[in-house]
């Protein structure tokens, strides 16, 4: 599985920014898909994911009523609506597949994702 995240760039506090991933495989291929950021010299930290056979979704701490995610009709590609952003939300933004249908509990774990994207920046700045 391929994947494809793209949406990033330069916005100001405030302000709203959408990502999306687009995957290369059917949707059958893939049952979960997850949002993360990392910013240098910290951890890969949990965003977003959502379970793509009932659309089931969890956010980290930090994208609880700011971000949202979901999926287009087809399930090939995932957003991030994010807003509200705020300069600690300056980081690259992974977004990840997963052959299983985890329970909602593990979606946070980066080790239920086998596949990542190459990550788009997203830099919140004035």
């Amino acid at each position: 599985v391929q994947l494809q995240a793209y949406g990033g760039g330069l916005v100001q506090p405030g302000g709203s920014l959408r990502l999306s991933c687009v995957a290369s495989e059917p949707t059958a291929v893939k049952k979960v898909m997850g949002w993360f950021r990392q910013t240098p010299g910290k951890e890969r930290e949990f965003v977003a994911a959502i379970r793509l056979s009932d659309r089931g979704t969890t956010y980290g701490n930090s994208a609880k009523r700011r971000f949202t995610i979901s999926t287009d009709a087809a399930k090939t590609t995932v957003y991030l609506q994010m807003t509200s952003l705020n300069p600690e939300d300056t980081a690259v933004y992974y977004c990840a597949a997963g052959m299983k249908n985890w329970i909602i509990g593990v979606l946070s774990s980066t080790s239920s994702y086998e596949y990542w994207g190459q990550g788009t920046q997203v830099t919140v700045s004035s």
